[in-house]
């Protein structure tokens, strides 16, 4: 098997749940340094001004693919390196400044594929409010046992 899993699928259950706080208070300078790891330089994510006169926006806010890494990092902390087979989001909600985020995972399918447990979730990423600003689903290929 490819990858570095930390668990087995033999010991999860559909509903077993985690959640990982993935930003705490996200700062402008994080949003910065993501769109210089990008190089998407949008200024909605990062001119204040721009944001709020031309767009039309109270503020900057992070780029989508931002919360989309940082609500992967509940499924490498969870399951480990390269064991994930799909991965996707849907982006509910604009992050801003100063937003705390909290991602869930829920087990909602193990099967058997060979020597491989094949175990599918469903995400969704929320921020201190509870509005959820991300959700989607993931599906990680894990030994059995």
């Amino acid at each position: 098997m490819a990858g570095n899993p930390k668990i087995k699928a033999n010991t999860l259950s559909v509903g077993d749940t985690r959640d990982l706080v993935v930003a705490d208070n996200l700062t402008r300078t994080q949003i910065v340094q993501y769109a210089g790891a990008s190089g998407d330089f949008n200024p909605v994510h990062h001119d204040e001004s721009f944001a709020k006169q031309v767009a039309g926006y109270p503020s900057v806010f992070a780029h989508g693919m931002l919360t989309m890494g940082l609500t992967g990092r509940l499924l490498t902390d969870w399951f480990g390196d390269a064991v994930l087979t799909e991965y996707g989001v849907r982006f509910v909600r604009q992050v801003w400044p100063g937003d705390t985020l909290t991602a869930r995972g829920t087990v909602t399918s193990i099967r058997k594929d060979g020597e491989q447990g094949i175990v599918e979730l469903e995400l969704v990423t929320e921020n201190q409010k509870g509005e959820p600003v991300v959700q989607g689903s993931a599906v990680a290929a894990l030994p059995l046992q």
